[in-house]
């Protein structure tokens, strides 16, 4: 189905699909896999190129050829925009109807709202993201739950400003293609919205925004600034109507973080320190490296590390040098019926966001409606009437390469208890996913595809690194197996009945395979997007 020459959709019409995929959406999907597609495939391969590199030895520094820019006191990016000035807290979540109307009713200043780690690319999935959003500009979204719960927006004009965040350069999408070719899952996410929800949102003061994931130079963001820039111009939206908040979550990133910013300058609204992943990251960029990146247990390292405070403290210090927002990381914890788990949650969602608050972070991410208060106390005690923190310019911090790199001198040990938290909570989430579902409460925490792939990248990080447990046990493909069987019969039981309609064998078959692999695969959601229908 497509009436635009050489656009094929592939996928299946759901109700009020064709309000999405209209000529104007598809031809600009066409516009930009024609002009971007042959660099967005040079930077990939950059990727892997630069993969080589460091296993055969190299490292990360700041970039030479750069220097200039960032010796450069003169420029800044774009003033923030109608909507982007007081962030406090972001709420983060998928485009789910349901999701959709609680995070707009969450009382959060804005809503990420995600097309990418917290949702799984079920073709549905990605149409009815836009399809959501629309309606939720329009104030027309409602839902009712199949027990007959309804759900619709407050009477409030004072909404969270919606900030989407589309899949990373490394997806696909294979329900439409151009010329013959899949196309970028970044670009289609992007372009489908932007067509649907663009000029609405500047027709309501404000503007398309979005959060830009998993990049690794600045390379990267020259390629989403072009983007940009043909999309408004052949839609007919002034140039810097976009604005784009882009995700420090990867190693190479932080260290071209001023280089990100300079790209995207008319289009910047910032940077996000994306812990989660930049953990991932951490481990995938020097993954053959030995004990001077290998990391203990994922749930013992802190944000007070010291390569994670190098992380962000230059973060927040290079924001607002060029005056842009400097955004804080994800507090993934959930409300409980337990008031023990309860007061725990609450306490770690305050002090994370006081250290964050303190440090200059203008706002932060919460990933449930009932955080969002606890996490807006904390900002507005230390940010008062102000609406961010864009005048502390951080000029007390100086972060070195070494600093950055300094792995070696986390604390901690790997465990056992770690190895089967990895494995449980790595098939839970991908069993989720495989069935569309990519926000999954796990274990108190709302876990989204970042959990899976450090879970899964640590156990190959300590199985091919011949790293020993705390315990003296040596990790071996043995012993995973061993406990991956052991938790997935720990995992039936939990479920009882309803296990039997999961996809169970085919989320253990995958992880085991990816963790336990002579060669390392940068990401599982490539091989699980291939799985999907």
């Amino acid at each position: 189905m497509s009436t635009v020459d050489g656009v094929e959709v592939t996928g299946p019409m759901g109700p009020r699909f064709d309000e999405v995929l209209t000529p104007r959406a598809l031809g600009l999907v066409a516009l930009l896999h024609r002009e971007l597609e042959g660099r967005r495939q040079e930077r990939l391969r950059a990727r892997r190129d630069r993969v080589a590199a460091l296993a055969a030895g190299g490292t990360l520094d700041f970039l030479p050829e750069t220097a200039a820019i960032r010796a450069d006191d003169s420029w800044r990016v774009a003033p923030p925009a109608p909507g982007l000035v007081d962030r406090r807290v972001e709420m983060t979540g998928p485009t789910d109807r349901k999701m959709t109307v609680n995070a707009l009713n969450s009382g959060a200043r804005c809503w990420l709202a995600d097309q990418e780690d917290a949702n799984s690319p079920l073709w549905e999935n990605v149409v009815n993201g836009p399809l959501n959003l629309m309606d939720a500009i329009d104030r027309t979204i409602d839902f009712t739950s199949p027990a007959g719960k309804r759900y619709e927006l407050k009477p409030d004009d004072e909404l969270p400003t919606i900030i989407v965040r589309p899949r990373g350069w490394h997806l696909p999408e294979k329900h439409l293609t151009v010329d013959g070719e899949p196309t970028s899952g970044s670009l289609v996410d992007f372009a489908l919205y932007l067509a649907a929800c663009g000029q609405k949102q500047v027709d309501r003061g404000q503007g398309p925004y979005f959060y830009l994931p998993k990049m690794e130079s600045h390379l990267e963001a020259r390629l989403w600034n072009d983007a940009f820039v043909l999309a408004q111009d052949h839609l007919g939206i002034p140039r810097g109507t976009i604005r784009a908040t882009c995700l420090i979550e990867t190693y190479p990133a932080a260290f071209e973080m001023e280089e990100i910013l300079y790209e995207l300058r008319e289009h910047s609204a910032g940077l996000n320190a994306g812990r989660w992943d930049y953990l991932f990251s951490v481990i995938k960029t020097f993954r053959t490296r030995g004990a001077d990146f290998t990391l203990p247990d994922r749930n013992s390292i802190s944000m007070t590390v010291p390569f994670m405070r190098a992380y962000t403290e230059l973060l927040v210090r290079t924001c607002h040098k060029r005056g842009a927002h400097a955004m804080g990381g994800m507090s993934a914890f959930i409300p409980s019926k337990d008031p023990a788990r309860n007061e725990f949650a609450y306490g770690k969602i305050t002090e994370d966001k006081t250290r964050e608050a303190e440090d200059g972070f203008d706002g932060s991410w919460v990933a449930h409606p009932g955080m969002v208060a606890t996490a807006m106390a904390v900002f507005d005690r230390v940010l008062g009437d102000r609406p961010n923190q864009l005048d502390r310019l951080r000029e007390d911090v100086a972060v070195t390469a070494a600093q950055l790199l300094d792995v070696r001198s986390t604390p901690g040990q790997a465990t056992e208890a770690g190895l089967r938290a990895n494995v449980s909570v790595g098939i839970q989430y991908v069993e989720s996913w495989l069935r569309g579902a990519g926000a999954a409460g796990i274990n108190g925490l709302m876990e989204d595809a970042a959990t899976a792939e450090i879970s899964r990248s640590q156990v190959w990080q300590w199985l091919h690194n011949d790293v020993t447990l705390a315990d003296g046990q040596q990790v071996t493909t043995e012993l995973v197996q061993r406990v991956v069987e052991e938790e997935m019969a720990a995992i039936a039981a939990a479920r009882g009945d309803t296990f039997a309609a999961g996809r169970w064998d085919e989320a253990r078959e995958l992880f085991s395979r990816l963790a336990l692999a002579d060669e390392y695969s940068d990401f599982l959601t490539v091989p699980a997007y291939e799985r999907m229908p």
